[in-house]
Parts: C-alpha cells; sequence; structure tokens
C-alpha cells in the first residue's frame, strides 16, 4: 500500500482482460497490497465502466478479443481527456512492437508477460504517487485561480469604493483629482478649454436625514444636467460638489448652471431651506499651469458670488 493514511479510502484499481484467470491473479496480488479492486472482461466493458466512475489507475491487457488494449486505451483519453488515469499496459515479453504502439496510445507504462509481481508493485505505486502529485498540483493551482478571482474581485470592489461617495453615488473627491489631472493632460494636448463648476449647499434649520435626501437629489440633478458624455461630476466635500467640463467655454459652463438651478428650483421637498452658490471657471491647459489653478479660480469664483444665492423654501 502506498500511504498507511489511505487505508481507509484505499485507491481503486480496475483490471481489464479478457481472461478470467488472469483477472483473479491480478485482483488477489492488488487486494494483498491493499488496494480496491473492480474488474472488465473486455474494452467495452472498461469503457462502460468509466463513463460511472473513474478508478485511480487501469491494468489494461494489450491482446484481447473484438477491441483490444490498444484501441481501448485511445478510447479512455477520447473520454476521459486530463482525468484520464494512469494505464498500465500488459504486454507479451519481447513485444516491442507491443510496447511503443501502448505509448503511442497513451498509455503510462507497461509490464510484460509472465509478470513480475514485485515489478508490478512498484509500478503501480509510482504511478498512483505520479498521479496523486499531478491531481494535488492541478488543486494547489484552482485554490490560486479561485483566491487570484476573489482578490481581483476585492481590488474592483475596493477600487470602485474609493472612486463613488457612497451617499450620492457620484464620484469621490479623491477621483475628482485623479480625473481632473487626466483632463488637464488630455486638453492641454489637444489645446482645448476645460471648465470646472463648483455647487455649494448651505443648509439651514434641517435635520441630518433630511440633508442627505437633499444631497442625494441634488447629485442626480447635476447628473441629468450632463451635456456631454465626458462630463464629469464629484462630491467634493461633504456639502460642496464639483463638475468638470472638457471642451466647454464659459457662456456654455452658466447654461449648464442655469439647468441645474431650475432643477433643483423644482424639487419639492417641504419644511426644509438650502441657499445654493456656483463657482464658475474655464481655461485652456497649459504646461505653465496646473490643475490646481483651474480649482483656485473656481473656489474664488464662489466667493465672489456668494451673495448671489439660490433659496429653496
Amino acid at each position: 500500500m502506498i500511504n498507511s493514511d489511505l487505508q481507509n479510502n484505499p485507491p481503486q484499481i480496475l483490471v481489464v482482460d479478457d481472461q478470467k484467470t488472469l483477472r483473479l491473479v491480478l485482483h488477489k496480488a492488488m487486494e494483498k497490497q491493499g488496494y480496491q479492486i473492480i474488474e472488465a472482461c473486455n474494452g467495452q466493458h472498461c469503457l462502460d465502466i468509466c463513463e460511472k466512475t473513474t478508478p485511480d489507475i487501469i491494468l489494461l491487457d494489450a491482446r484481447m478479443p473484438g477491441m483490444d488494449g490498444f484501441s481501448c486505451c485511445s478510447k479512455l483519453q477520447a473520454l476521459l481527456g486530463d482525468n484520464c488515469p494512469p494505464i498500465l499496459m500488459i504486454t507479451v515479453l519481447d513485444d516491442q512492437e507491443s510496447v511503443e504502439r501502448a505509448l503511442q496510445v497513451g498509455a503510462s507504462d507497461y509490464i510484460t508477460k509472465p509478470i513480475d509481481w514485485d515489478l508490478l508493485a512498484r509500478r503501480v505505486n509510482r504511478l498512483l504517487t505520479s498521479r496523486w502529485a499531478i491531481l494535488e498540483t492541478r488543486r494547489k493551482i484552482e485554490r490560486e485561480c479561485r483566491l487570484t478571482v476573489s482578490l481581483e474581485t476585492a481590488n474592483r470592489e475596493l477600487q470602485s469604493l474609493a472612486s463613488t461617495d457612497t451617499l450620492t453615488k457620484v464620484a469621490s473627491r479623491s477621483y475628482f483629482n485623479e480625473y481632473l489631472y487626466r483632463e488637464w493632460k488630455r486638453l492641454q494636448k489637444h489645446q482645448l478649454s476645460l471648465a470646472l463648476i463648483l455647487c455649494k449647499i448651505d443648509f439651514l434649520q434641517i435635520d441630518y436625514q433630511g440633508k442627505d435626501e437633499y444631497l442625494c437629489h441634488i447629485a442626480d440633478t447635476m447628473k441629468k444636467s450632463k451635456r456631454r458624455s465626458t462630463d464629469f461630476i464629484a462630491r467634493y466635500s461633504d456639502e460642496q460638489f464639483a463638475m468638470i467640463l472638457a471642451n466647454t467655454q464659459i457662456e456654455e459652463a452658466k447654461e449648464v448652471i442655469k439647468a441645474i438651478q431650475n432643477s433643483i428650483e423644482s424639487l419639492n421637498i417641504h419644511n426644509e431651506f438650502l441657499k445654493i452658490n456656483f463657482g464658475l471657471t474655464s481655461m485652456i491647459p497649459s504646461a505653465e499651469s496646473e490643475p490646481y489653478q483651474l480649482i483656485k479660480d473656481a473656489e474664488s469664483d464662489l466667493l465672489i458670488n456668494k451673495e448671489q444665492l439660490t433659496i429653496i423654501n
């Protein structure tokens, strides 16, 4: 027996031979080694068994009437593919042609008649050990693949969480910085204008739950006000949103602000008050300036327009 730990689950050997006497001898010899034995009386019987269960190893006689061992070996390879167990072909002594043919059709090894029982035991042991090593390697690869998939999924979820504001479902501040830098470089290359809208919300006498509801409505309103697929909305701070508009001049950006204002004014949520202020700037990115300048100019405009507020009752 290969491993005493397998006594409760002995490897299964399929003995295939048309001669009942040889099957019986092989059965007894392998059973003495601690293996579990099943028998097939011909090639087709072997295939029928392997369609229902896969043994750990097959001892297959090369010379049988009807479907011989070579044809049976080929069919087993086609039937089971990578899951085909090792096949130990039993050939006639000094039949080199059969040995070569056995290896060609996929046999793992061979042994000649008359059988050397010690040699048979060693070869069965070696083939089973090799098979278990291969299966363990496959299981390890499968585990590693599953772990890799899990890690990739977790990384995507973390990236999604990091790039999205959990409340309003628009982009987060960190992703805003990344996106602004990327658009700055892109538009600098093509010498196209880049506009930035800052939307500041001041809440008056409003509970926390109502505040969250309003923030979500405003975020949704800004998303609906997008005019291009590249328009980008982010939660810039707790009560402030930012909107990046590529290839957009000041006048067009003002129209976007007007659309946002009109939509916000149409919100019908009772007993809530808020003030909204907008800051706007637009410039053509250059190598001499930085994306921070765009933010600084929009924040300055926000302060200038502080008294020009939209009030909702």
